[in-house]
């Protein structure tokens, strides 16, 4: 179904509505693509859930590490929820269109909580590092208070960035074709849409991204490469073993999310693939999002006794 933009523009010759591509013209791949996403997000939404409700409702994992773990799950859910229900409509459905106010706000949210969760999972490597290197001062130095403050700045860098980058987009003229040749209103796609030399605005969402996919990237490798040179001295192997242990899951969803995130936004623009970037979206919208509670349930023997009682109660 061929889009005519010229229904969609106003008086101003500006585009007011997109509409997503279609991921294929063969009805049964988009149905079979449409359940197992549906699957993955209902996985997702419920393996996040879970983990939240079982830390506030367990005392025992009052912690600041359960304390950002549930922060996590929480931005997970907006994460998926600001993308896949569209997605999962212009799967089944011709109503793939969405007004320029609508394609906004998915980028504003879909924004807000990426950079939230890259800010948080530095403040969770930062958690990690005072509690295997600064043992005795780890209860006043990550005190409820502390752990409260760095949520709330992760949250608002997001929101600043979200807001920032939304309107600087969205600043734009769009003279067509309107046509977004991805599943959701990212930045790149979206950009490629937009009316005369937008070269200034590529340097400017590559340096934000820079900053704020970087800086925190840094920060956690700066936190686990202390971290490490602390667990080389330790005398005890059981002691050794216990901290990487503590450490492991969230090594590994960094690892996915920011894998995904950086060869998406941080490669040159000419090495970009709209086959690829859907391959590399899907993953980190939908794989990591349910990935995460498998990895901190399966490798945690708090979470696991507190999801049991969760579901038990």
């Amino acid at each position: 179904m061929n889009f005519n933009c010229s229904l969609w523009q106003d008086n101003s010759m500006s585009v007011k509505h997109f509409a997503f591509a279609k991921f294929s013209e063969v009805t049964e791949q988009c149905f079979l693509l449409f359940t197992l996403i549906l699957l993955m997000f209902l996985a997702s939404l419920m393996g996040n859930a879970l983990i939240a409700i079982a830390i506030w409702t367990n005392p025992v994992l009052h912690t600041p590490m359960y304390f950002f773990l549930a922060n996590l799950s929480l931005l997970e859910i907006g994460y998926t929820c600001s993308v896949i229900p569209k997605m999962l409509q212009s799967l089944v459905s011709e109503v793939r269109g969405i007004s320029r106010e609508g394609c906004a706000t998915q980028m504003f949210f879909f924004t807000f909580f990426a950079i939230s969760e890259c800010c948080l999972l530095a403040a969770m490597a930062f958690d990690r590092y005072m509690a295997i290197c600064s043992p005795l001062h780890y209860a006043t130095r990550m005190s409820h208070g502390v752990c409260v403050h760095l949520a709330v700045v992760s949250w608002g860098v997001g929101c600043m960035v979200g807001l920032g980058q939304t309107n600087y987009i969205f600043s734009l003229d769009f003279c067509g074709p309107c046509e977004i040749d991805h599943f959701f209103c990212d930045l790149p796609p979206i950009l490629a849409l937009a009316c005369g030399d937008t070269s200034h605005n590529e340097v400017a969402v590559f340096v934000v991204a820079i900053l704020c996919i970087s800086s925190p990237f840094l920060l956690i490798i700066a936190s686990y490469g202390r971290i490490l040179a602390a667990v080389l001295i330790m005398p005890s192997p059981e002691g050794r073993q216990k901290a990487l242990s503590t450490c492991s899951s969230h090594l590994l969803v960094v690892t996915l999310f920011y894998g995904s995130g950086s060869v998406t936004y941080l490669r040159p623009k000419a090495s970009h693939s709209p086959g690829i970037d859907k391959l590399l979206a899907l993953f980190y919208t939908v794989v990591t999002s349910m990935l995460n509670p498998i990895i901190y349930s399966l490798r945690n023997k708090e979470v696991k006794a507190a999801l049991r009682r969760t579901l038990v109660n």
